[in-house]
């Protein structure tokens, strides 16, 4: 088992990542509570709640519907109403076990239920292994934009255990990889290099290499929260292709492209914007897009979608700052910029280019 620690003085805590963990009764030990409610969804439900072997775990079980068109308010009152009639206390501690919906929406319940509760993340896709689980952001969508409503709100643990995605959709796993991929694009071009080399090992889920993509995925957003939890800086850089890819899910009506589908498409069109900024290389572009296509990513915006529109609802983003558009730039293969000085023009030239 390998463990990384999210620094953060007293409010730091361990990622557990390992095979058959959840077999381990003693990972949440730590954490100061006998009362659990466990939120989940039916499929996570009936493929995997028997390997939790902690038993307290299990005793009040929250229910959720499935996928992102339900992440919303109508959710949130569903976990509310389930704490309160069984009196659940403020000693309490929420466990997530899901993908990236039910672990935003356990996180968001967590921090405002009673002005907050403790919360454990155990994720159950690759997306939320190596992005949503860790970092503290919780929230729920809104018609008019993703995440407009939530909370930064830490968990008291992250449990991995990657035996869960032998039950995921490929179409899931993928997904996943566009955050996996992001990683290397930002920050790591060795680790880039690295994912490029071993993408059939990957996709044939050897477990080395998954355990591999997700410490190294963990160990650089832990690094980057560590380092500015509320995002008031350095971490805008994990929103590559964020911006794009929310306003296409938006656009598009959520759940028609899982949100890695979007966001992958959006680093090709941020790839774009550099080039045309006179930052990127060509050949850079290039290679994100062959690894992107490797694994049966989106290169391509979906059919059918305005672009006026599609750029009007970026302009309603979380990341737009005193009116003014601030976008996550690839500069290079491993290093990523942020800035407000992109002219519309670009931006749609780069949109134009991926219709």
């Amino acid at each position: 088992m390998k463990t990384i620690t999210v620094k953060l003085k007293d409010r730091s805590y361990p990622i557990y990542i390992g095979k058959d963990i959840l077999k381990n009764k003693n990972l949440l030990k730590k954490i100061n509570s006998n009362n659990f409610a466990l939120i989940t969804n039916k499929k996570i439900k009936s493929l995997h709640l028997s390997k939790i072997k902690n038993t307290s775990l299990k005793k009040n079980l929250i229910i959720l519907n499935d996928g992102e068109k339900y992440k919303n308010q109508d959710s949130i009152s569903k976990i509310y109403n389930s704490l309160l009639k069984n009196k659940f206390s403020r000693d309490g501690c929420i466990v997530a076990f899901g993908g990236g919906v039910i672990g935003d929406m356990s996180g968001f319940a967590a921090a405002t239920y009673q002005r907050g509760v403790n919360f454990v993340q155990i994720p159950t896709t690759l997306l939320a292994m190596v992005d949503s689980s860790v970092g503290g952001k919780t929230g729920i969508n809104h018609p008019l934009g993703k995440n407009m409503i939530g909370s930064f709100h830490q968990p008291s643990a992250v449990i991995i255990d990657i035996n869960v995605l032998k039950t995921l959709p490929k179409r899931q796993f993928n997904a996943g990889m566009a955050e996996v991929i992001k990683y290397g694009i930002i920050e790591n071009k060795s680790f880039f290099n690295w994912i490029e080399n071993n993408i059939e090992k990957i996709k044939s889920n050897e477990d080395s290499s998954i355990i591999n993509i997700i410490k190294k995925s963990c160990e650089i957003k832990a690094k980057i929260v560590a380092m500015d939890e509320k995002e008031k800086n350095i971490r805008a850089l994990l929103n590559l292709g964020h911006t794009f890819g929310h306003a296409i899910e938006n656009n598009l009506g959520y759940g028609k492209w899982l949100h890695g589908e979007a966001v992958a498409c959006g680093f090709l069109i941020a790839c774009s914007v550099s080039i045309h900024n006179k930052t990127m290389k060509q050949v850079d572009y290039e290679k994100v897009k062959k690894v992107i296509k490797a694994f049966d990513l989106p290169t391509k915006l979906p059919k059918g979608l305005n672009l006026k529109k599609l750029y009007k609802t970026m302009t309603l983003d979380k990341k737009v700052k005193n009116n003014q558009m601030v976008y996550v730039i690839p500069q290079n293969i491993g290093k990523a910029y942020i800035t407000n000085k992109i002219h519309k023009n670009i931006v749609m030239k780069a949109l134009e280019e991926h219709v």
